[in-house]
C-alpha cells in the first residue's frame, strides 16, 4: 500500500493531467458531432479487427472438425461413384446414405507413413471394429495407394504401391491394354506397369487407372501417368514408368473400398479351375 500511495504522490501531476485530457476529449466529442462520429468510427475498427483476428483463430482450431466432415462427405461420394453404372452416359443418381451396390467406402486417417524403404506400410486408425479386413482396397482423393495387409480391433496396416512385394492389375486408360503395377524400390513418386504388349499404343503422358478385372478396386480408379516408355529385352513386352497422382510421402484422409462380391467371385473362380 505505501507503495502506492509513494508512486501517485511522484506522479500526481502526471495523473492530473491524464485525467484532464480525457475529461476534456469527452466533453469535446459530446458537444461536437464530427468528433463523435470519428470517435465512434475508430472504436468500430478497433473492434472489427479485433472480431476478425477471433474469427480466424475459431477457424484455424476448426480445422480439424471441418476435415472431418469433408472425408465423411467424400466416402458418401465414392460411395454414390464407384456405385453408379455407366457415369459418362447420365449423371449420377441422389442416393440415400446407404448405398446399394457393389461398394463400400470406409473413411480413414494414416497416423503412421513409411516410404524410406523397400517393403513400405502405412497404418491407419480403422479396424476389425469399422468392418476393414485385408486385401481391401485403399485409395485417396489423387488415387490408388494400396492395399490392407494386416487388421486388429481399431487400427490397420496397408501395403503401399511403394513395396517392393505390391502387384496389382492396371490398364491404360485410352485402349484398355493391361499389365501389372509394380515398384522396383527406386523412387517415391513413381511406380512401373510390366509386361504392357507391344502391340499397345502407349505415349508419355497417357493415364493409366484400375481395371476391371480387379476384385479390389472398382474400375478406372486413377493410378498415375506415363513418364517413359521401355522395352524389356527378355520378354519384349513394355515397361512403363508411371508417375503416381498421390504423393506417398505425404497422406492423410484415405478411403478403404469394401467390394461386398469379392468372396463370392472368387470362390466362383476357384470352383471353375479344372481339378489337376
Amino acid at each position: 500500500m505505501q507503495q502506492i500511495i509513494t508512486f501517485l504522490f511522484k506522479n500526481s501531476i502526471n495523473l492530473l493531467f491524464l485525467l484532464l485530457l480525457g475529461i476534456s476529449l469527452t466533453f469535446t466529442i459530446q458537444s461536437h458531432s464530427y468528433h463523435r462520429s470519428l470517435s465512434v468510427s475508430s472504436a468500430n475498427a478497433v473492434t472489427g479487427y479485433v472480431y476478425e483476428q477471433q474469427n480466424a483463430v475459431e477457424q484455424y482450431f476448426g480445422l480439424r472438425e471441418q476435415n472431418n466432415r469433408l472425408s465423411a462427405e467424400n466416402a458418401r461420394l465414392k460411395n454414390i461413384l464407384y456405385n453408379t453404372q455407366d457415369t459418362a452416359n447420365k449423371p449420377p443418381m441422389i442416393l440415400p446414405e446407404n448405398v446399394p451396390g457393389n461398394y463400400k467406402v470406409v473413411e480413414a486417417m494414416v497416423i503412421s507413413n513409411s516410404y524410406r524403404s523397400q517393403e513400405n506400410y502405412i497404418t491407419i486408425n480403422a479396424g476389425t471394429e469399422d468392418g476393414v479386413v485385408k486385401d481391401m482396397g485403399v485409395v485417396s482423393s489423387a488415387g490408388v495407394i494400396g492395399y490392407v495387409e494386416k487388421t486388429s480391433k481399431h487400427y490397420a496396416t496397408v501395403m503401399t504401391v511403394l513395396n517392393r512385394q505390391f502387384k496389382m492389375d492396371a490398364k491404360i486408360k485410352k485402349n484398355d491394354h493391361f499389365g501389372t503395377l509394380s515398384w522396383n524400390g527406386k523412387s517415391t513418386g513413381f511406380a512401373q506397369l510390366i509386361d504392357v504388349p507391344r502391340l499397345a499404343s502407349v505415349a508419355k503422358g497417357d493415364t493409366i487407372v484400375t481395371g476391371n478385372e480387379s476384385t479390389i478396386f472398382p474400375e478406372n480408379i486413377p493410378i498415375g501417368v506415363i513418364e517413359k516408355v521401355y522395352i524389356d529385352t527378355a520378354t519384349n513386352y513394355f515397361t512403363l514408368d508411371v508417375r503416381l497422382f498421390n504423393d506417398m510421402t505425404s497422406l492423410g484422409y484415405i478411403y478403404i473400398i469394401e467390394n461386398k462380391d469379392k468372396k463370392e467371385i472368387i470362390q466362383l473362380q476357384q470352383d471353375t479351375q479344372p481339378d489337376e
